[in-house]
């Protein structure tokens, strides 16, 4: 992606697995925006029926099933990712579209009881607005997840989406419109300092964004500035625990799709794998076979394991740290090649055993990219988990119930999978603690975050007490 200046400013989308131009989008004016947001503002949609939503909630889900293969091929163009798990994201949606249809009746029914001999209700009231700043690694599931659950509250929503993806983007907002009508979500491409500017429009009431932590300080700062809710899922380097008492080959196989799964590009990937000592050989033993097995190629190949990056600064930053680690003493265990020249945003899938000073335990790395280091027991390799700056996720691996849970309940992060990779689920509220942001998506929590949970006492008969 580039942008364009002057008159016909606005962005490039580019193929990533061939450097080749896709398709160019201007900017969205400035009078249109003021349209976008006084209709995001005036839409109906907040006083529809629970019954009316989950209808258009399960229509969303039928157009994104009718749909599924041209969505899917248009993600594999703007973003690298292999066709296959392109297809399983837009899946993932249709399923998230069935839950919801399911279980908004639920989760917006008004809890009632009695204080006191008054009347007590707890309703669930929608917020308004919600600018939504979303990334390109899914750019279909960050919408759903994100945003779903919002709408799913009554609140409209004008997202920005990463300005690589915008052909996505632009058919987001067709599906949306196809599925809901006109003003419930729609699609502005602006450059950043627009993006900032809308957050303190008085028509927004909640900002929500997924991206680094860099940026996601940015648009905290700007909306306390404005004194409005803010929803941050930022980065990731996330914890995979190996413990002595593992399961060491179906550990290793996990291991390798959690770190390699969507060309690494996940913020909730396998990114610091860490071992007990007293199984790291035979651990070793069982992953590089794995790695070596990767099918590194054209995204839109059905056997592609592992494409390229989404951009090209991604791929600089990757081989940078790779550098960095290598000659800080790492070690490679297993490399895939991959073709690393000018066209094209390529890495090598690699794993790299370091110490526990390496910039790739301190560091988040966004790319196929593994980092393996052991422990002796396990304190230090809670230790190790707890000690980034992040905390979005981890995985911990036991064939003990009881030892796995032990060690759960020590680490810092939003949330923790025993035996099982890290996964967003439509049950679940996904987000986390330190550097990796504030607030919950998905679940019911994901709908009450983005909604004004009102309380209300009524005193029957008008007297006092």
């Amino acid at each position: 992606m580039t942008g364009m200046t002057g008159a016909d400013a606005g962005v490039v989308t580019v193929n990533p697995a061939t450097g080749e131009e896709l398709d160019r989008y201007p900017y969205t004016r400035p009078e249109d925006i003021d349209r976008v947001l006084d209709t995001a503002a005036g839409s109906p949609w907040g006083r529809s029926s629970v019954e009316r939503r989950c209808a258009a909630i399960h229509r969303l889900g039928d157009i994104l099933a009718h749909r599924r293969e041209s969505l899917a091929a248009l993600v594999t163009l703007e973003t690298g990712k292999p066709i296959r798990q392109a297809r399983a994201e837009i899946d993932k949606c249709v399923g998230a579209c069935r839950f919801y249809a399911d279980q908004l009746p639920e989760m917006l029914r008004p809890e009632t009881f009695d204080i006191d001999g008054d009347t007590a209700v707890v309703r669930v009231a929608p917020i308004g607005v919600v600018l939504s700043i979303l990334p390109w690694n899914y750019p279909w599931w960050q919408v759903i997840r994100a945003m779903l659950p919002a709408i799913g509250a009554g609140d409209t929503v004008v997202l920005k989406h990463a300005e690589s993806v915008t052909g996505s983007a632009m058919a987001v907002a067709q599906v949306f419109q196809d599925a809901f009508g006109a003003g419930v979500l729609q699609t502005v491409v602006v450059d950043p300092a627009t993006a900032s500017e809308l957050i303190a429009d008085r028509r927004i009431a909640a900002v929500t964004f997924t991206g680094s932590d860099r940026v996601g300080a940015l648009v905290a700062a700007r909306a306390g500035a404005a004194i409005k809710k803010c929803v941050l899922e930022l980065g990731g380097s996330d914890p995979f625990i190996v413990l002595a008492d593992a399961d060491i080959p179906a550990a290793a196989a996990a291991a390798v799709e959690s770190r390699f799964l969507n060309n690494g590009q996940s913020c909730i990937a396998a990114k610091r794998i860490l071992v007990h000592r007293d199984v790291y050989d035979e651990f070793v033993a069982a992953l590089v076979p794995q790695v070596m097995r990767l099918v590194v190629g054209d995204p839109a190949d059905e056997r592609t394991d592992v494409g390229p990056l989404a951009r090209n600064d991604l791929r600089d930053l990757l081989r940078e740290q790779r550098g960095r680690a290598l000659a800080a003493g790492g070690r490679i265990l297993a490399e895939v090649a991959a073709p690393e020249t000018a066209a094209g945003a390529w890495f090598s899938p690699s794993v790299i055993e370091v110490d526990s000073d390496s910039v790739l335990l301190s560091e988040e790395t966004f790319g196929p990219l593994g980092a393996l280091t052991a422990g002796a027991d396990d304190d230090e390799l809670v230790a190790c988990a707890n000690s980034s700056r992040y905390g979005l996720s981890s995985s911990v691996w036991s064939a003990d119930d009881d030892h796995a849970g032990a060690v759960s309940a020590r680490i810092q992060a939003g949330a923790v999978f025993v035996n099982t990779i890290s996964a967003t689920h439509p049950r679940l509220p996904t987000g986390g603690v330190k550097a990796s942001g504030y607030g919950r998506e998905l679940g019911r929590w994901g709908v009450h975050e983005l909604a004004n949970v009102q309380a209300l006492r009524i005193r029957t008969g008008g007297g006092t007490r």
